[in-house]
């Protein structure tokens, strides 16, 4: 990776700027020695950065990271004599790449520069990346991924790796934490099988007492994200949201049934879609919506069942109008 990118460096003619985790001190301590060997001062964009520069500092890392200087130094000095690590790679819009493409830094790129993309993209973020690398091309900026440049490398460790960790640090007790179910499965049968004691494999939410005794699971907390709703906060992924989510994408139908006193259907089915895409054919979707519904209903005893046939069928109808399948909610009148 070192080669690859003081090759990048060097041949770019303006400013160059790096994104990667700000997580990773070694690959700090890597792009501070491509700065230093290509003759650029670097500057740090993202207050992340600037944490974890202080504190590998203060523990005893990066004694020879370059001096980093401020963004105003940054900007007055000639364009090739600056290299900028920043924060965002993974198309956060408020972190400092995503502001420097959308124009709102202090830090400015211009058609000439170089933008280095030191990390992979993490499975969900396409989109968000793709959106800023757009805006750096639209500024004539040059954009550099791994795909073009042998740029990155993992930072996870390998098996070898953690074996040898293991070996160093021979603990008593492991509690894989990152990655999906089966990464934690494996990650726990590698150090089992390296000498290593005991290993839980828990999942967000569960309470993991250590000691005394074995390591197990002794209680669950609320765990995920929250989001805000006027002034009510809910889970992101519960019930509201993901109706919400629903509604969004294929529009919501409520359905009004008349029922007579012995079950019979008092009249027609009233249909009222919000958010159905028929547009200017909505008066037809309507009438064989309201025909779908009243074919599909017969009275019972059980409205349950009801409901969901009615429902059902005006979904279908609703389907074949518009390839969505919108929430469709039923309700049965009484008629005296």
């Amino acid at each position: 990776m070192h080669a690859g990118l003081l090759a990048q460096v060097q041949e770019a003619k303006g400013r160059v700027l790096v994104t990667t985790f700000a997580s990773n001190a070694a690959r700090l301590q890597t792009i501070g020695r491509v700065a230093h060997e290509a003759g650029r001062r670097v500057c740090i964009a993202g207050r992340s950065l600037e944490r974890i520069l202080r504190v590998a500092q203060a523990t005893g890392y990066l004694k020879d990271f370059p001096p980093p200087i401020g963004f105003d130094e940054a900007m007055r000095l000639p364009r090739n004599e600056v290299l900028i690590i920043a924060t965002g790679g993974q198309g956060e819009p408020r972190a400092a790449l995503g502001r420097i493409a959308g124009g709102t830094h202090e830090l400015k790129l211009t058609e000439g520069d170089t933008v280095i993309f030191s990390s992979r993209i993490i499975p969900g973020n396409e989109i968000a990346i793709g959106r800023i690398m757009n805006q750096l091309s639209d500024l004539g900026i040059r954009v550099v991924t791994e795909k073009q440049a042998h740029v990155h490398v993992s930072g996870h460790p390998g098996r070898p790796e953690l074996i040898q960790m293991y070996k160093w640090v021979r603990p008593q007790i492991v509690v894989p934490v990152h990655g999906e179910a089966r990464h934690l499965a494996e990650h726990a049968r590698l150090a089992l099988s390296h000498g290593v004691p005991e290993a839980i494999v828990q999942r967000n939410g569960d309470v993991i007492r250590l000691a005394p005794g074995e390591p197990k699971k002794v209680d669950e907390v609320r765990a995920g994200r929250l989001v805000l709703d006027g002034d009510v906060i809910l889970p992101a992924d519960g019930a509201t949201v993901n109706e919400r989510r629903k509604i969004g994408y294929g529009g919501l139908i409520a359905v009004s049934v008349p029922v007579g006193q012995n079950g019979e259907l008092a009249g027609d089915p009233l249909i009222r879609p919000f958010g159905v895409p028929v547009e200017e054919d909505r008066d037809d979707f309507i009438a064989d919506a309201t025909d779908a519904a009243r074919r599909a209903y017969s009275g019972g005893v059980d409205e349950e069942k009801v409901r969901e046939s009615v429902r059902l069928a005006v979904r279908r109808c609703a389907t074949l109008w518009t390839g969505k399948k919108p929430v469709v909610e039923v309700m049965l009148l009484q008629v005296a």
